[in-house]
């Protein structure tokens, strides 16, 4: 168990315990689930790190890292919606997009195939942890009666669920047509991929 595949177990473990913080009703919890945050996304930079760095790549550690940034993310995802801050047929766009990838590309480097990727997937990332930081940071301030007394007209402003739906509706179609994307441009290896497994069953 190298310490880039316990990092991972931790994201994992921190995940629910995000969860946990994040729906509580005192406030204090609220912005314990951002810090709790910051720290898992911490990991999952870390641990790609020290892999890269020490060559410390397992087979656990290619299945488990790429989805426990999924399951953290998804989550994440389901909490706003949890707080009616984000539509629930989105959301599922996203994560089905998001985990049915990676599941596929998790099994191809299991069968030895490396799937090819784009700067447009990666730019699809970042914008979905932008606009989740953004919307942590906000639900926390909102939550924060020193920081929303003081600024609560920006941040109802900035939470305004019109701005809100339509920055999550463009990120859905961006995530859902980089999926697409990335299915046309492998579809030979996944016809491959497909045919094996045929063999194999």
């Amino acid at each position: 168990m190298t310490l880039p595949n316990q990092l991972t177990v931790l994201r994992i473990i921190l995940t629910p315990v995000f969860l946990y913080f994040f729906l509580s009703n005192d406030p204090l919890f609220i912005q314990i689930s951002l810090a709790i945050y910051i720290i898992a996304a911490l990991t999952d930079w870390y641990d790609g790190w020290l892999a890269r760095k020490f060559n410390y790549i397992t087979e656990w550690g290619k299945f488990w890292d790429p989805l426990a940034d999924k399951i953290l993310t998804s989550v994440v995802f389901i909490g706003f919606v949890i707080v009616k801050l984000l539509p629930l047929w989105m959301v599922l766009l996203i994560i089905f997009r998001d985990l049915s990838v990676t599941l596929l590309r998790v099994y191809a480097d299991s069968r030895g195939y490396s799937f090819r990727t784009t700067y447009y997937a990666k730019w699809k990332t970042m914008l979905q942890m932008i606009f989740l930081y953004y919307l942590l940071i906000l639900y926390v301030s909102k939550n924060t009666a020193e920081i929303y007394n003081q600024y609560q007209m920006i941040v109802d402003i900035l939470l305004n669920k019109d701005i809100i739906y339509f920055v999550m509706l463009a990120i859905t179609i961006i995530t859902v047509h980089s999926g697409i994307t990335y299915l046309l441009l492998n579809k030979s290896l996944i016809k491959q991929l497909l045919n094996e497994t045929d063999k194999l069953v």
